[in-house]
Order: structure tokens, then sequence, then C-alpha cells
């Protein structure tokens, strides 16, 4: 008597609404990690600024370390659990990394100050809220005031200058400012980031993974078993930035991070309280070989719980200096990285499967700038969108972060559509190829930031209309259904069986290095700031207008160039033949648990 049901499905197993009831465990546990880490990531770059009052450059180039580390150490975190740890053992792990990571995050200390000195006597300059409505005072012994700037910051002014004993305006040549910091919140701050890019490392690729370990190979639930799982993590993101950012700059830092940290405390009790759940499908591959010593008392298991404390210090002196990292090192690692795919390639492989691996190499590539633009919503947008953008809408001022949930929204509506398009133009014999879809979201990720700067200079002296910051994220939606579903799907079909996995690899790694190029991008927009606000809104926008502008043009340059040579990638893939390989059909099925493939996003969006 067979064991199976029709369609794959094991017979007796135990369902909720037709699914693995071990997928709704995974679903919120998921859900509650996005929601704290898209939460956090809602208010980090206005938390740098504002708060510790780091300069826009270097919070940019923080911000995109981090988020960049974030991708790389999944390659770890992946690694250790296939070979040792099992998946059910590294997202717990990981789970409470997170879990002390958030938590950490909401130590805040009482901030950095900014001092002004202005003929020997210091006086303090401080904001009087959170986020793009906060404005800036100046403290003095007898008294505050608020001030601001004449246009081109060439003189302060002060609102009431006989309640601090100052002249009405000051020439910003007669003062001079320094930052102190309390080194000690700062280092809860490098320790806390170092906790949540462990942390995600080790669960994120992991959880997914035992998402497709629920199903057959032939199990007819298994797409729609994802569709679910993704509708989780977008809806802990569409929670969390509406939520945490709200909460974040209305009632503070603290009570934000807070909130992010006990949705990521609910996700780990979920995990640990419905394990059974799962039915033994995420336990190690050898508890023997995981029992087994490699120095001293020391095994196999806590060698891995000791390989993750490592990668919390190198994240954390990373993080810490990441202003000094140069970017010709970032550069080489990929062009080094790129010469052994290559030569790979070539030494290792021959006629249809060398093809089909180049062609691969071009997708892990091909991410680079769409990614490198995308991520600017979490730093350089999200300043921009605070500092110069009326963001009123029916009587209310929209707390910035929450805009960060336009995506997660955006997606939740589209992706339907998009599903259902590619399937009709497929009967019909005119659905895309892959690598025109990827020329097209290139194309929108440099189209949305031309759109924006369009706004930008519409807004004249004033505010930027906030309909502009709406049409980028869709523009950029649009984009990222184009590509994203897409990519790592491709690469996991495309690479020999032998090689999915070192595959994977690069295409996490260039994921972070996309991501580290997206601080760069931002740490030139940086402009004067004051207090974490602007002191020359014109120049600020001029700024904006000549970076998005160039990195539009470039981006769509780029995807113009994809679309002419999509014919030769298409050619390089052998789809003919591709269709009929069994060992490519089992190399891609088994990585459909992996984020980024059958139609889940890499770590770092809510997105798909």
């Amino acid at each position: 008597m067979s064991d199976t049901a029709t369609g794959g499905i094991p017979a007796g197993e135990k369902t909720i609404l037709g699914h693995p009831r071990g997928l709704f465990i995974l679903f919120f546990t998921e859900m509650w990690e996005r929601f704290s880490y898209y939460g956090m990531r809602g208010l980090l770059i206005l938390y740098l600024t504002q708060h510790f009052l780091f300069s826009d450059e270097r919070s940019a180039v923080m911000y995109g370390a981090y988020t960049a580390l974030v991708y790389v150490m999944t390659i770890i975190g992946g690694s250790l659990a296939d070979k040792y740890l099992g998946q059910r053992k590294a997202v717990t792990y990981g789970a409470i990394l997170l879990v002390m990571g958030h938590g950490l995050m909401a130590f805040e200390g009482s901030g950095s100050k900014e001092l002004l000195t202005y003929e020997g006597q210091d006086y303090q300059i401080t904001l009087d809220a959170r986020g793009g409505d906060a404005n800036q005072l100046i403290i003095s012994d007898i008294g505050q005031s608020l001030i601001s700037f004449n246009e081109g910051a060439t003189e302060m002014i002060i609102a009431d200058p006989t309640a601090v004993g100052l002249p009405l305006t000051i020439a910003t040549d007669a003062y001079t400012t320094r930052v102190e910091r309390e080194e000690l919140y700062v280092n809860i701050l490098y320790l806390a980031l170092a906790l949540i890019i462990a942390g995600v490392g080790f669960l994120k690729a992991n959880i997914s993974t035992i998402v497709g370990a629920l199903y057959g190979l032939e199990d007819t639930r298994r797409d729609s078993g994802f569709t679910l799982f993704y509708m989780g993590i977008n809806l802990g993101s569409f929670l969390s930035t509406i939520s945490v950012g709200i909460i974040g700059i209305v009632y503070g830092w603290n009570w934000g991070f807070g909130l992010a940290g006990i949705g990521m405390l609910a996700g780990l009790i979920t995990f640990l309280v419905f394990q059974p759940w799962l039915e033994g499908r995420a336990d190690p591959p050898s508890m023997e070989k995981l029992k087994q010593k490699v120095l001293g008392p020391i095994n196999v298991e806590w060698a891995c719980y000791l390989a993750g404390v490592g990668i919390i210090i190198f994240a954390m002196l990373t993080v810490m200096n990441s202003h000094l990292v140069p970017e010709w090192f970032v550069g080489m690692l990929g062009v080094a990285v790129f010469i052994f795919l290559v030569g790979y390639a070539v030494v290792k492989l021959a006629g249809e499967e060398r093809d089909r691996m180049l062609a691969a190499i071009y997708f892990i590539l091909a991410q680079i700038p769409f990614w490198a633009l995308f991520e600017q919503a979490g730093s350089s947008l999200t300043l921009l969108t605070a500092r110069l953008v009326d963001r009123t809408m029916f009587g209310v001022s929209v707390p910035t972060p929450v805009f960060q949930s336009l995506n997660a929204g955006f997606i939740v509506i589209f992706a339907p559509i998009f599903a259902w398009a590619w399937i009709a133009m497929a009967k019909r014999k005119i659905e895309p190829s892959a690598p025109v879809k990827f020329a097209f979201g290139v194309f929108l990720a440099g189209l949305g930031f031309l759109s924006l700067v369009g706004g930008i200079a519409a807004s004249g002296a004033g505010l930027v209309a906030v309909y502009f910051i709406f049409l980028i994220y869709w523009i950029h939606t649009m984009g990222e259904l184009m590509l994203s579903p897409v990519g790592l799907s491709q690469v996991t079909k495309l690479a020999p069986a032998r090689a999915v996995g070192m595959s994977m690899g690069a295409w996490f790694l260039y994921s972070g290095l996309s991501n580290y190029l997206a601080g760069v991008i931002a740490r030139g927009t940086g402009a004067e700031t004051i207090g974490g606000q602007l002191t020359d809104i014109a120049a600020a926008k001029a700024t904006y207008i000549t970076v998005y502008s160039n990195v539009g043009y470039v981006a769509m340059g780029v995807g113009v160039v994809m679309l002419l040579i999509s014919p030769i990638i298409k050619k390089l893939m052998h789809l003919d033949t591709l269709k009929g390989d069994p060992a490519h059909a089992l190399a891609g099925e088994a990585q459909l648990g992996q984020p980024g493939a059958g139609g889940i996003h890499p770590p770092q969006k809510s997105g798909s």
C-alpha cells in the first residue's frame, strides 16, 4: 500500500488548511523575525544621524556595511547548518542572537551632544523631537531658542536671542562645533548590530530551507506553500515599518527598538514551543558527528556556536570601522570571485554545461546595479524623506519610517498580478525571457530615481510632494518583481548540480557587495547638518539631484545594454535541453528552500 496520496502528498499527514502544520510555525517565526528586522531597519539611519550624531556620510557607510554583512553571513550560517547543526538548531541559535541584539538596541543612553563654541562660550545644539519634524534648538545656561539658517547657510538665525543671550544672527564661520559621544552606548550599538548580523546569518537562509523540506519533490502544494511563507515575510515587514516606525519616532527610540525586540522574542517562543510540528525534518544530518570532540571538551556543535561568536566579533569590528574599509578592497574581492567563477566554468566544465554556468554568472553579477540602487530605501532615501518631503497626509505628518512599508504593500498587491500575467503570457508564448525581465528590472531601478529627481526639481524652494515617494517605491517594486523572483531561481537551474551551493554562495556574496555599494552611493548624498538636521536645504537638494541623476542614468543605460545582450544570454542558457535534465531539476528543487528561490527574496528585503 502506498504511503503517498495523490499529488505527492504523504498519506495521514497532519495539516492546517491543507498544508503541513509545520509551515505555519515557520510562517509566524519568519513573520516576527522580519517584523523585528525591518522595524529596526526603518529607524536605524535616523537613529545614527540624530541620536548618535554621526555624519550622513559615516551613517550611510555603516548602514551599507551592516546590510552587506547580513547577506554574506547567511553563507556561513547556511553551510554550518547543512553540514553539522541542522536547520532547527541553527534557526534557534540565530533567533536567540537576534533577541539579544534587538534587546541591546533599546539601550540608547542619553545620546550624543553637539556643542557649539562661540566667543569662548559653549552652547548645546539639539532637536526638539525625532524624525523629519524635529527642529533645531540652541541651549544656553539661561534658556533655549529655536534656530534656523539662511539660504546658503552662511548665518545661523536665533529665533529668540534674548532667551539664550546671543545676537539675532551669527556667521557660521564665527563658531565651531564638536560632538561628544557616550562611548559605552556607541559600543553597545556596534555589538547589537553584530548580534543581529550573526542572528540573521544563522536564521534566514535556514528557515527557508525548512519550508522546502516540508514538501516532497513531487508535492503539488510546494509552490503555494512558499507563497504562504512569502506572505509572512511581507506581513511582518509591512506591520513593523508602520508600528515600530510610529512608536520609535513619536515615543522614543528605545520604545521602537524595544517593540522590535519583543517581536523577535515572540518568534523565538513560537519556534521553540512548536518544534515538534516539524517532525524531525530540520534535525542535524548526523547526531554522532555533532557530538564528536574537536578540541578538548568542545564538540562539533559547540564549535559551530563558537563560530557564531567569531562572526559577532568580526561583524562588530567591521561595522565599527566601516568608514576605514577601503573601497578598492571590496572591489578587488568582487573581481577575485568573478575570476574564480569564470575560471571554474572554463576549466572544469565543457559544452552546454559551461554555457549555462556562464549564464548563471551573468545573473549573479547583473543583480548588483539593482540592489545598489534599491537599497537606498533604508539610507539616503529615508533621510531625504525625513528632511525634504512634505509628509503631511490627511492633516497628519506621517513618520518617515512608515514609508518603507510601501514596498511590502505594493508586493502584496502586485505580486499575484505579475504571477497571473506571466502565466497568461506563457500560454500565448509571449512571456519575456529571464534575461529580458532582468534588464527591465535594472532599468526601472534607474527610472525610479529619475522620477524622484523630477519631483525634487519641481519643488523649487519648498518641500517635495509626497506622491513622488509613493512613485519611486512603486517603480522600484515593479522592478523587483521583474528581477528578484527570477535571479536565484535561474542560478539554481543553470549551475551544474555539483556547483549549485558554490553559485548560491556567490549570489549572496555579490548581494552583500551590492549593499556595500549602496552605502557608498548614499555617502555621496551626505549633507551638512547640525543636530542631525540640514543647515542648507538648497545645497542638499542639489546634491540629491546630481547623485540620483547620475545613478539613474547609469542604471538605465546598463538596463538597455542588458536588453541588447539578452538573446546571447538566452542562447547560453540552452533552455530546450535544460527542461529535460534531471540533474538540474533535482538541484533546483533542492535549493527551493533557500531565500531568493521560488519567489522568496534574499534576506535584506521584505519583498519577494
